[in-house]
């Protein structure tokens, strides 16, 4: 835990310079914020909480069925779980989310290194980690201590879906359903059936694929249209097919729909909540499925179904009305992702093997 701890920090410090690339006002603020909130959380909260274990339990090893069982109960185990949970502010549960939305003044490249592969699946990857080696399901089904750790979750995964909702940039739109995915994660973990936990493994392998090509496609997009608005997309599907086709994959796997590996995740999640009879949980994926449903398939349609919008003659950017596709090696790595998305769901068996490792199966 220990080694994790440190490169955890060593990834905070070398992602903050990307974040500040573009040197600007807009840029060193979002900086501060990102580096502000991940930094303290740490420092302040998750390197206490591994003292305390260490204190507890003599060891910082990682073992399957936890390190803790006998050695902490009640309201310290209770205390301890909050230290763990929201010093990795790198999971963005609320409210330690701001820093994910702060950081989309950095170019969309790394905003996709930021949203979809480094930094936020270091943090859910900390919390599967510590939930499954350090707590131990066990420890956590008997004493209950992590309760409010579900509750949040599904608050998170609600809230971050309302607000993308309402979002008209692209990047923002995307950034507050990275809040919301992530805590399918802590969520499928909280519940703390084998299955679901593997659920939530599998989903950090999904979003990436998924979340990776939607920051993609915007890249492309911005690249060849120079549009960041969801309301400017009226009729781009028929000028980039190849961008907004591989848009449209990774949206169903946001959504969870087949056959996208999305899908799978959310699957074996809500069968996790199916077990356990946990009420709160299926309702959540529930409403949060329709939530995603709301806030990307409209982008789908009007891409392909809608005619486009040119920009007034006066408008400095309407020379990339006559647009087409970004350059090729923009298309060939949002279609790698895209077909990647595609492929965990038809070829599963490695990812799941994975899961099954993770919960001794």
């Amino acid at each position: 835990m220990l080694t994790l701890f440190i490169f955890y920090e060593v990834l905070t410090l070398s992602t903050y310079p990307l974040v500040t690339h573009a040197g600007t006002v807009n840029a060193m603020r979002g900086g501060r914020v990102y580096l502000g909130i991940l930094m303290s959380t740490s420092i302040g909260l998750l390197f206490l909480g591994i003292l305390w274990t260490y204190n507890l339990a003599g060891t910082l090893d990682f073992t399957l069925g936890g390190i803790l069982a006998g050695k902490v109960e009640g309201p310290e185990l209770a205390v301890l779980t909050f230290l763990y949970m929201y010093g990795i502010g790198k999971a963005a549960m609320m409210p330690v989310h701001r820093w994910l939305p702060a950081a989309m003044v950095a170019p969309t490249p790394v905003s996709a290194l930021l949203h979809a592969v480094a930094v936020v699946k270091a943090g859910v990857f900390t919390v599967v980690k510590v939930i499954v080696y350090v707590f131990g399901l066990d420890l956590l089904v008997e004493s209950s201590a992590d309760d409010w750790l579900l509750f949040m979750a599904c608050f998170t995964i609600i809230t971050g879906s309302i607000v993308a909702l309402r979002q008209d940039n692209i990047k923002r739109r995307l950034a507050y359903s990275t809040i919301s995915q992530l805590s399918y994660v802590i969520m499928g973990a909280a519940i703390l059936a084998p299955i679901s936990v593997m659920g939530a493994a599998l989903h950090i392998a999904a979003h990436a694929f998924g979340k990776i090509t939607l920051f993609f496609a915007a890249g492309s997009i911005y690249t060849a249209a120079h549009k960041t608005e969801v309301s400017q997309l009226d009729g781009i599907g028929k000028r980039m097919p190849w961008t907004m086709v591989a848009f449209s994959i990774g949206a169903l796997s946001m959504i969870g729909l087949p056959p996208t590996a999305g899908f799978i995740s959310k699957w074996y999640i809500l069968g996790g909540a199916i077990e356990t009879q946990n009420a709160l949980a299926i309702l959540v994926i529930i409403a949060s499925t329709l939530l995603n449903a709301a806030y990307f398939l409209p982008i789908i349609y009007v891409a392909f179904f809608k005619d486009q919008k040119l920009r007034d003659a006066d408008d400095p950017y309407a020379k990339y009305d006559n647009h087409g596709e970004a350059p090729l090696g923009v298309v060939l790595a949002l279609s790698f992702t895209a077909l990647g998305t595609l492929a965990l769901f038809f070829w599963p068996d490695v990812p799941l093997g994975l899961a099954r490792a993770l919960v001794g199966g």
